[in-house]
């Protein structure tokens, strides 16, 4: 009896994960920026008054995808200077221990990966502009937190939990984690922006 419901428990797991992946992506959604102190006036537009930024972020992927912060310094037109990247990913390239990681914790990384910062792989964005102490209290969270995270697993520790974390230390709603990453960031800017 115990056998079986271990299968039955097994074959649950596996249909919540993936079910997790059945929806598709949309084609790239628009970029949005909005000011810490007011996530309610989302703007389309670069505004240069803050020098400081965290870009909640998703990108596309063979599998269904990623989700991360970007933060640093923007010049006076808006740009990146020397952007930084955390996330939470599996450690390894190889592709046995992502799959595995939706079972059982595996080793995780909390920096860059692959396509982070590129383009034509972003699938939506949602950039904070920052004042310099706002900047340093969520810096040093996101620190913290790359300090303490050492395992990724798909159903309860995975990359839209951990941005999650950072989004609710800035003191924002956040969305389920079993969404698509493309979902998710969509989701935590329209729970946190009137536009």
């Amino acid at each position: 009896m115990p056998l079986t419901k271990g299968r039955l428990l097994l074959a649950a797991l596996i249909a919540c994960a993936l079910s997790s992946c059945q929806t598709a992506d949309k084609p790239p959604q628009p970029r949005f920026t909005s000011t810490s102190k007011d996530a309610g006036s989302a703007t389309t537009t670069k505004v240069a008054t803050s020098r400081y930024f965290i870009e909640f972020r998703s990108r596309y992927a063979l599998s269904y995808g990623h989700t991360y912060v970007v933060f640093g310094k923007l010049d006076k037109n808006g740009n990146m200077i020397s952007p930084e990247v955390a996330g939470l990913a599996p450690a390894s390239h190889d592709p046995s221990q992502y799959v595995v990681g939706h079972f059982i914790p595996v080793p995780a990384s909390t920096g860059w990966t692959d396509g982070d910062l590129e383009e034509q792989y972003r699938s939506a964005s949602w950039r904070v502009l920052l004042s310099e102490a706002e900047y340093r209290d969520v810096v040093a969270f996101i620190r913290k937190q790359q300090a303490v995270s050492k395992t990724w697993e798909a159903t309860v520790n995975n990359c839209n939990a951990w941005t999650g974390e950072i989004a609710r230390h800035m003191g924002y709603k956040t969305p389920g984690i079993w969404l698509r990453p493309q979902q998710f960031i969509t989701q935590l800017r329209q729970m946190n922006t009137t536009g």
